[in-house]
């Protein structure tokens, strides 16, 4: 290493990576005896690191030193259940409640070129007379993603630059984690209670400098907690005082969800968007998701979109618009939302008949907490033949989330009643453990 100047000395570091002399998790030496070793000052060394950490090329860590960092471990949903274990884990709908596909391709289409409009007209007007009243007379224009992660991901590295704070639920999404850690960004927690998002914590979040907010309003994953409008006007009043912020909401189980839809974004926020993907009451395989947002906002993604994918595919949006159009497809949502809310009902029923008393949620799991025996019970529930998820995947924080995160969306009566009973025993005999 080498360098007199903060600029200096982290781009030697990132030379040093760059050949494969530094590798991942290789330290680096303490900020005094980098100083001393160099001739310059300690406040110029712990710049140069600053600027390291900010662009995501090492971390901090307690007693570990400064490191360099690797590719991030990205998780996500789909986990399988091995050999014959019930299959409680994978956070998937039901796929006897999507559509068939097969309905939507129709006649042929007229190939599309470059230079015709990236929005499928009938799936604007479709998004203009369904979602749009969802966000009120404010101007905003509509862009398309390739689902919702793609859209999260374009929306902050439109806005905002590596180590920026971004406020998020805690426990948070999967692919929400991964998002901040592949591009960069600070994850500030958020605590969520069965209404969402804490306006405390959201107050401490925005205190500490968070540049955006990324919020689930309703069947949040994992713990399927929903906003409710008392909640949604209490955020509404702290990002007010916010106007630099920026607000997203992630409104993934729109069309299935059993709870309303009540908006945190203040009426006059001047950078906020609102998304809506399908993948969960269309299939997981149709990648796309309407934002609904500021006009600022959708030219920074559109300007994005067009250098990279250029736009989300035509094949895609006509079958998206022809299974929307469709009013079979109408009454498949209104059996879906009926289905999940009955199936994600019996389960939470069947625990608290083994006293594990449990908020009523909305979406497709539930969450239980177990403290410090969340490892010790995915396996001994394993042994019993049922997979679940240990909820510590979902911690912002890192420090485990002690809970468990089980998939309603297929469980039957009897299903939620063993596993239940099941899980209700291994709690009394683990008591305290």
């Amino acid at each position: 290493m080498r360098g007199t100047t903060a600029a200096e000395i982290a781009d030697s570091v990132r030379g040093l990576i760059a050949t494969g002399a530094l590798v991942a998790g290789s330290a680096l030496p303490p900020i005094r005896e980098l100083a001393a070793a160099l001739g310059v000052n300690r406040n110029t060394a712990a710049a140069a690191y600053a600027q390291l950490a900010a662009a995501g090329i090492v971390e901090t860590r307690r007693r570990g030193g400064t490191v360099v960092r690797g590719l991030p471990a990205v998780d996500g949903e789909g986990r399988g259940a091995a050999g014959e274990l019930v299959n409680l884990a994978d956070g998937n709908p039901d796929p006897a409640l999507l559509p068939d596909l097969r309905t939507a391709f129709g006649a042929g289409r007229p190939p599309v070129l470059y230079g015709s409009a990236p929005v499928d007209e009938s799936l604007a007007a479709w998004a203009e007379s369904e979602l749009a009243p969802d966000v009120g007379d404010v101007p905003h224009d509509l862009v398309l993603a390739h689902g919702a992660v793609d859209a999260v991901e374009r929306l902050l590295g439109a806005h905002l630059t590596r180590g920026d704070a971004v406020a998020v639920e805690d426990p948070c999404f999967l692919a929400g984690v991964g998002t901040m850690r592949l591009n960069g960004f600070r994850s500030t927690p958020v605590p969520v209670d069965a209404d969402g998002m804490t306006p405390d914590g959201l107050a401490r979040a925005l205190d500490a400098g968070a540049r955006a907010v990324v919020c689930t309003p309703r069947a949040h994953n994992p713990t399927g907690a929903a906003i409710t409008a008392g909640r949604a006007a209490e955020l509404r009043a702290l990002l007010s005082r916010r106007p630099e912020v920026l607000v997203v909401e992630d409104d993934h189980f729109s069309a299935i969800s059993a709870r309303a839809y009540h908006r945190i974004t203040p009426a006059d926020a001047p950078r906020w968007a609102l998304v809506r993907s399908v993948s969960k009451f269309l299939g997981p395989d149709l990648r796309l998701a309407f934002v609904l947002c500021d006009p600022g906002s959708a030219a920074r993604l559109s300007t994005r979109l067009s250098s990279s994918a250029g736009w989300v595919s035509h094949v895609l949006q006509h079958l998206v618009s022809a299974l929307l159009h469709d009013p079979e497809t109408a009454r498949l949502l209104r059996r879906a939302r009926d289905r999940y809310a009955r199936r994600l009902s019996s389960l939470t029923g069947a625990l608290a008949e083994q006293g594990v008393e449990l908020p009523a949620g909305d979406g497709l799991n539930a969450w239980i907490p177990v403290g410090r025996r969340e490892e010790r019970l995915v396996r001994e529930l394993a042994a019993r033949g049922w997979a679940v998820r240990g909820g510590s995947g979902f911690a912002v924080t890192g420090r485990g989330a002690g809970a468990l995160r089980v998939t309603s969306s297929t469980i039957t009566p009897r299903r939620a009643a063993e596993f239940a009973a099941d899980l209700g025993a291994l709690l009394r005999t683990t008591k305290g453990s």
